[in-house]
Order: structure tokens, then sequence, then C-alpha cells
């Protein structure tokens, strides 16, 4: 029998960590984060981490869990989400995917083997010091050399993914393979998925005023303290939206206004990305947020959908 399980995704400050509170407590869920900055400790204003509060005694994992100044792949998210999942159920509660990190989600519905795939940490640094030194196009140029489906396919300044592509080609001689060609949906679940989605310029004014928030709200000071921990711009917790600009502002090579506009064209052009990659879900159900007056009504229409999908009525 497959296991139960509800994914809501959705571009960053659609609102999805209030919907999916409200939602997880009427179907009684609990919540299991993919969002690939909410996962590190002491990483609370920049990633838009819910208090405890704001959690209103609905349990999440896989949030504050690692300490930002270790690795952590997406091969260690899928078998932690597992094990959750495993534990909620065992708890006779629905487990509940949410965030917006599309590579998380992937590892959960699809049939993804990662113990076959190479990670060269060596390697992956030096393409990421040529890509800070020569820019980059010098890596994408490489790409180019050696994979052209794939540099066709990966926009040059999407460099992990580049990176990615060079080193799957490099430790094992094979070319990247496209979202879609392997894809296979993982038989252990049972899901349905949710995504919500507002207006784009109403998505792009709540970015705008998210950023100015988080300002508000210290993430200076917060990257200070990460800084203190031995963290700079080289580590991979603090290469996320809000942490590298706020350390370029602290390193003196930007303004303080120069950042905050910076991160705000960066987070509206993350959400266009976001968006991109969630449209490629065939299964999934959208939901307009700003189209409901009221929260209620979104929430009892979602709530509705998903007892209807997977028959908890």
């Amino acid at each position: 029998m497959k296991k139960p399980l509800v994914v809501i995704i959705g571009p960053t400050a659609v609102g999805k960590t209030e919907i999916s509170i409200e939602i997880a407590k009427k179907i009684d869920g609990e919540i299991i984060s993919a969002d690939s900055m909410q996962i590190y400790k002491h990483m609370d204003i920049g990633s838009a981490k819910p208090s405890m509060e704001e959690q209103d005694n609905i349990p999440h994992y896989l949030m504050d869990e690692i300490d930002p100044r270790e690795e952590f792949s997406v091969a260690q998210y899928q078998k932690m989400a597992k094990e959750y999942i495993d534990k909620i159920l065992s708890k006779g509660k629905l487990p509940v995917i949410v965030g917006g990190t599309g590579l998380y989600i992937n590892s959960i519905i699809y049939n993804i083997d990662f113990t076959a795939t190479v990670s060269n940490w060596d390697l992956r640094k030096r393409l990421e010091e040529e890509a800070r030194k020569y820019g980059n196009e010098y890596i994408h140029d490489q790409l180019r050399r050696i994979d052209p489906d794939a540099a066709q396919r990966i926009h040059p300044n999407n460099v992990k993914r580049v990176i990615r592509a060079l080193e799957v080609y490099y430790e094992g001689g094979e070319k990247i393979k496209d979202f879609q060609e392997s894809l296979v949906e993982n038989p252990d679940y049972q899901y349905v998925m949710i995504g919500l989605i507002r207006d784009r310029k109403e998505l792009y004014e709540r970015i705008n005023l998210r950023v100015d928030l988080m300002m508000q709200q210290g993430l200076i000071e917060e990257v200070k303290k990460l800084m203190t921990l031995g963290l700079d711009i080289d580590a991979i917790s603090m290469k996320g939206l809000g942490y590298k600009e706020v350390i370029r502002y602290l390193k003196g090579d930007y303004s303080l206004k120069t950042a905050v506009d910076i991160l705000k064209r960066d987070t509206r052009r993350y959400a266009k990305r976001q968006i991109t990659w969630f449209k490629r879900y065939d299964k999934i159900q959208w939901f307009d947020v700003g189209a409901y007056g009221e929260k209620e009504a979104l929430v009892n229409d979602i709530t509705n959908f998903i007892e209807g999908k997977l028959n908890l009525l």
C-alpha cells in the first residue's frame, strides 16, 4: 500500500508557510520543510524561518537541524526526509512536504538513487574558483564543449548546475540528463501536489516588502554572528539569497542600498525560476492565493481537494 503524502510548493514569498500550517491543522498533518536555507541553524531571518509561535504547535522537521558550517547534500535531505515521513505516518499523522527547493521535492516524489551519484568536492571547489576568477561564461564554455545539449538547457549564470554537469561528466564520463529524461515517480508514495501562486506584480511587491522586513528584523546582525562562526561567502550555507548580499556589504563591496536592491532583484528572479520549475510538474493543482479574499476560504478549498484526492473522508 502506498504511503499518503501532501506536497505544497510555490515561489518564495507566496505565503506557503502560513497556509501550510493552517492546512496541517485541518488534515492532522506534520510538516517536513523542503527549503534549502531553513534547514540550517542560526539562519532564521534570511531564510524567513517561522518562529515557534508561528508554527502554532504543528511539528516541523528538517528545519533548524544542520550546522551551517557542515556540507549538506540533496542525498542527505532525501534520506532524512524519508525517515521523517515514516515517523509521521507511524504516529497516525499525514506528512506534508512544504517548500520551494525543487531538487528537494524531486528527491522525494521521484525514484532518484543518489548512491550512484558521484560527488568530487575538490573538483567542485576548483570549478567554483574558476567561475569566480574568470567568470560564469568561462566554465559554461567548458560545458558547451563536452555537452552542448546541457549547455543549451542550463543558463551560464546557473553556476551550480553548470558545475554539477561538469562534475558528472569528468567523474563518470556521462552527460547530465534533462529534468524529465529519467524521472520515474517514487512507487512508495501516493501524493497530492498543491501549487500556490499569485499575480506576478503582487508577488514581486511581497518580495520587496519581505526584504525590507528582514533588514528591520536584523539580517545584518544575523550575518555578522554567522561570520563569527568562521562562515564566509564560500560556505554553501552562505550562498543563499540575503546572506551573500549582506556579506558583500559588510566587506565593503556594496553600499547598503545596493545590497538591498540586488537582494530584491535577485529574489524576484529566483521566484520566476521557481515558477518555471514547478510548472513542469504534471500532477500539480494550482491555487491563486491572491484571488481569495479570505485565507479561510483558500485553506478550505485546498483541504477539500487534498481529502478528495487521498480519500481521507
